[in-house]
C-alpha cells in the first residue's frame, strides 16, 4: 500500500537478506525506544552491520520506520484485500478475523509499534489512513453491504463490523500485558489464542447468520 524510494536495480538474495535484518533489528529497537529514541547507530549495533552499511540499504530512521509501517500495513491489509465477493460471506468474513488474529500472535511487536505510531497522531502514515486504506475499506464494506442487502447475514454496520475484528484480533498483541495479566499462569500463549480462536468463531458464525 504504502511506497518507498525503489532503486533502480533488482535487489540480489543478499542484499534483501540484509535489508530485512535491518528491519528486523529495526523493530527491535523501536519497538523499545520509540521512533524518538531510537538511533541508527543502535539499529546497526542490533542488525550486526556497520552503520553505513545501513544508510546503503535506507536513507535514514524515518525511511526504516515507514518501509516497517509499509510492511506491517501490507500483511494486515492482505486478507482484506482477499475477501471474495463471490465466497459464502460468514465464511469470508471468519476467515479475515482468524488471518487477523494469527497475525497478531506470529508478530505481535509489529502490531504494538503500529498502534504507537497511532496513538501518536500517525505522523508518518496519516496520508496512507486516508488514502490507500480508507479506499480499501470503502470498497469491502460496498461488499459486505450487498450480502446485507440480499439477506445473506443480518443488518450490521459494515464500517463498525471491520472495526470490531481489528479491536478484538490486535487487542491480543497490543494488550498482550493486560490479557496475560487477567489470564494468569494457567493459560499459555497458544491457549489464549486458541481459546480466542474458537471465541471469534462463535460469535461471528452465530452473530452473522439470518437464521
Amino acid at each position: 500500500m504504502m511506497k518507498r524510494a525503489e532503486t533502480s536495480k533488482k535487489k540480489t538474495r543478499i542484499q534483501a537478506i540484509n535489508q530485512q535484518r535491518i528491519l528486523d533489528a529495526a523493530l527491535a529497537i523501536f519497538s523499545q525506544f520509540g521512533f524518538r529514541g531510537a538511533t541508527l547507530d543502535q539499529i546497526a549495533q542490533h542488525a550486526d552491520l556497520s552503520k553505513p552499511n545501513v544508510l546503503y540499504y535506507f536513507r535514514g530512521k524515518q525511511d526504516i520506520y515507514v518501509t516497517l509501517m509499509q510492511q506491517t500495513l501490507d500483511q494486515w491489509l492482505q486478507p482484506l484485500v482477499e475477501l471474495d465477493p463471490t465466497g459464502d460471506p460468514v465464511d469470508e468474513i471468519l476467515k479475515y478475523a482468524l488471518t487477523k488474529l494469527e497475525i497478531s500472535r506470529q508478530n505481535p511487536q509489529a502490531s504494538r509499534l503500529f498502534a504507537n505510531e497511532i496513538l501518536h497522531g500517525a505522523p508518518m502514515v496519516k496520508s496512507v489512513l486516508e488514502g490507500d486504506l480508507k479506499s480499501l475499506v470503502d470498497e469491502k464494506t460496498s461488499i459486505i453491504q450487498r450480502w446485507i442487502d440480499e439477506g445473506k447475514i443480518i443488518a450490521v454496520d459494515p464500517y463498525h463490523l471491520i472495526f470490531m475484528i481489528w479491536a478484538i484480533t490486535q487487542h491480543y498483541a497490543d494488550f498482550d500485558i493486560q490479557v496475560t495479566a487477567v489470564l494468569g499462569n494457567s493459560h499459555s500463549k497458544d491457549k489464549c489464542f486458541d481459546d480466542a480462536q474458537s471465541t471469534i468463531t462463535s460469535i461471528l458464525v452465530n452473530g452473522l447468520k439470518t437464521n
